[in-house]
């Protein structure tokens, strides 16, 4: 391939100029303006497989690396002294910012004697090559391209929002030196200092419409256009930054924080440019914005992200293959707000490759970030309901046939007593475990068994514990055991009752008599030790009989103290009105 040129330039492997001056006649500034291209001859060759390999060097005359050397200080040090000799050169550029646009625009530069319109649509490029070319000092006074960029960057907050947007798209192609010429830094700065400053409108003329940018919030029937409005004009934005690249959309959302903006609008960016971004991205590109999409909401507030959503993205990132320290803080995440989980959220599909149905272990993982929130334990109240939740799921993964003892046993344990008032619902998911692993030894009955207080079992519960054949029967014995503890409590408190009545205020004794007596006559109780040498069916008879008298105790109790609420409020009227005393008493 033969081609007749002053200079030959590679530009990042890609394409190669071919600068040309015709006859080799020194170029003026006066000729290249009034007609550029008579005087300056650029062809751009794409690489193709025939001439990738091209490595034959073309003819060089000097004045066209002089031209470029007066305002390049890394071509000056590149040439020295062999600028003027008349070797064979070839220059190759790696790397070069903005690739051939902006070579062009350098070469445009030095041809029209250093002058040159500098605009929002091509002072990154002409601002970052400049820095790649180190155009910071020319010689013989000629004048500087940097420092004209850089003068240019000073009015950037009278930049429209477009042309800002369109300059930091820019940026993204040679993010390291754009970002270490501080030209990123400068476009963020504004860019996001118009975000902070009007959270609730448009700045300027947007490249996409408020009510164009494709977010829609969930509303309620009932909620008023304003809501609407409001939610738009806090969002107008996010369509417009989907151009934006996942390294530099990392970079826009941290200066963000930076800048205090709230936090819930930049979770709910974050998750609308995760959804969007996929439309069109490839695998690999998936996995990028996976990663960093978890990452930058690893680094808000918990309380700002939306624990459906996150599982929402958990669902997705499930299908790739992704960090274990990015999943990691994903788990972490949702595990923190598991007291806003439903049992749908939860019942995740077990990985390929398992024989369970559900992902046991996952949950697993999540119950193990609760309860520690920032090193701190999580309140009562939230236990209560994530415990509330995990009965439910105890009772949907029970009836599978291949999850292990050991992973329902950990399922049982995984939080503390104080999380449940009851454990009715804990037993029936045991219940549920053992009849359908009706193979278990009794030992693996016993340990799961160990998990329910019995304590907190109502009598209804316990009298179904001591019919459950599947049970052992040392279950039923501690089951028993744990109601001779209610009953002497339940008789406590009677006695104290009684006692109550027995005041001077049992002026009401006469009237109530009957009913007492009554009342007693239906109580049976046995509080003594049980032998637990009799057999399994007397100790199932026996236990029934005590869960019977429970509950009439139970019954008597809530008669006494509707009675006693009755004698205090008629102790109050008798120290208020003397005379109705007599009517009380009658």
């Amino acid at each position: 391939m033969a081609v007749c040129c002053d200079l030959e330039v590679d530009i990042n492997g890609k394409e190669t100029f071919m600068v040309n001056k015709r006859g080799g006649a020194k170029v003026s500034s006066t000729d290249f303006c009034s007609s550029p291209l008579a005087t300056i001859v650029i062809t751009i060759f794409a690489r193709t497989k025939s001439c990738f390999h091209f490595t034959s060097i073309l003819p060089f005359f000097a004045g066209v690396t002089k031209i470029v050397a007066l305002y390049s200080g890394r071509l000056s040090k590149l040439f020295g002294k062999s600028i003027d000799t008349k070797r064979n050169l070839k220059l190759i550029f790696h790397d070069f910012p903005g690739g051939t646009e902006s070579f062009e625009l350098i070469l445009r530069f030095c041809y029209n004697n250093g002058k040159i319109d500098i605009t929002p649509s091509n002072i990154s490029l002409l601002h970052c090559a400049a820095q790649f070319m180190e155009m910071k000092k020319s010689t013989l006074e000629k004048p500087n391209l940097l420092e004209q960029t850089e003068k240019s960057l000073e009015e950037i907050n009278y930049w429209t929002w477009s042309e800002l947007l369109g300059s930091l798209k820019q940026c993204q192609e040679f993010l390291p030196i754009a970002d270490s010429s501080g030209i990123l830094e400068k476009c963020l700065g504004s860019l996001v200092g118009r975000l902070a400053l009007t959270s609730e409108a448009s700045p300027c003329a947007s490249t996409s419409s408020p009510d164009s940018s494709g977010f829609r919030f969930s509303c309620d029937t009932r909620s008023t256009e304003s809501l609407k409005n409001s939610f738009s004009r806090v969002t107008w934005w996010f369509e417009d930054l989907i151009v934006l690249g996942p390294s530099l959309v990392e970079l826009v959302i941290k200066s963000m924080v930076g800048r205090k903006i709230d936090q819930v609008i930049i979770s709910r960016f974050l998750f609308y440019y995760q959804k969007s971004k996929f439309y069109t991205a490839t695998m690999e590109e998936k996995s990028k914005i996976l990663e960093i999409v978890i990452d930058l909401l690893y680094t808000l507030d918990r309380s700002s992200v939306s624990c459906k959503s996150l599982f929402g993205i958990l669902r997705v990132a499930l299908s790739f293959n992704i960090k274990k320290s990015v999943r990691s803080k994903l788990e972490s995440m949702i595990g923190y707000l598991m007291d806003q989980a439903t049992l749908d959220n939860i019942l995740i599909p077990s990985p390929n490759g398992t024989n369970y149905l559900y992902d046991v272990n996952l949950v697993l993982r999540f119950l193990k970030a609760f309860p520690h929130r920032g090193g701190c334990q999580a309140s009562l109240s939230l236990l209560k309901k994530v415990a509330s939740l995990m009965d439910l799921y105890m009772a949907e993964v029970a009836p599978d046939p291949c999850l292990k003892p050991s992973k329902f046993l950990a399922l049982a344990m995984a939080l503390p007593d104080s999380s449940r008032d009851s454990y009715d619902e804990m037993y029936h998911a045991v219940d549920m475990y053992f009849e359908v692993h009706a193979g278990l030894t009794e030992e693996e009955k016993i340990k799961i068994c160990c998990s329910l207080t019995y304590e907190k079992l109502s009598a209804e519960a316990c009298l179904h514990l001591s019919q459950n054949a599947k049970f052992p029967s040392k279950a039923a014995v501690q089951a028993l055991i744990s109601q001779q503890f209610k009953l002497k409590n339940l008789l406590k408190s009677t006695d104290n009752t009684r006692s109550c009545t027995d005041s001077p205020c049992s002026f009401t004794e006469t009237g109530s008599k009957g009913k007492k007596d009554e009342s007693n006559e239906q109580v049976v109780l046995y509080a003594g030790m049980l032998d637990v040498s009799v057999d399994n069916e007397k100790l199932r008879a026996r236990l029934q009989g005590m869960q019977w008298r429970v509950m009439e105790l139970e019954k008597v109790c809530r008669k006494m103290q509707t009675q006693m609420t009755k004698l205090m409020k008629s102790k109050a009227s008798s120290h208020s009105n003397a005379r109705s005393l007599p009517k009380l008493c009658s």
